[in-house]
């Protein structure tokens, strides 16, 4: 398993809860186009560490992990914001950034 770094349960979980509730559309953003699920309907974070972040994925009506890793190994918390603007613009401009993509213009 790979080290959690800086990231406890509890802040696992408030990030989890803030990327669901604000930012759903962003996770299937990210899984859609980073996560290897460009069919899928919904996307939930599960979870994460200083390596990557997870997500369950609802694709065919089943549901699947996904994990993204980071592009680097992170050491703080604000870093984690960060990232995942990164990994929404990059899967943002993959699907095209057209009005389909939730954020798109």
């Amino acid at each position: 398993m790979p080290d959690a770094g800086p990231f406890t349960d509890d802040v696992v979980r408030q990030i989890a809860r803030h990327m669901n509730e604000d930012h759903a559309a962003d996770c299937l953003t990210i899984c859609r186009a980073l996560g290897g699920r460009p069919g899928a309907t919904a996307a939930r974070m599960t979870g994460l560490d200083a390596e990557g972040i997870e997500f369950a994925v609802a694709d065919g009506g089943v549901e699947h992990p996904v994990r993204i890793p980071f592009g680097e190994r992170l050491t703080e918390r604000p870093q984690v914001r960060r990232e995942v603007v990164r990994m929404t613009e990059r899967a943002r401009a993959a699907l095209g950034g057209g009005p389909d993509v939730p954020g798109g213009p």
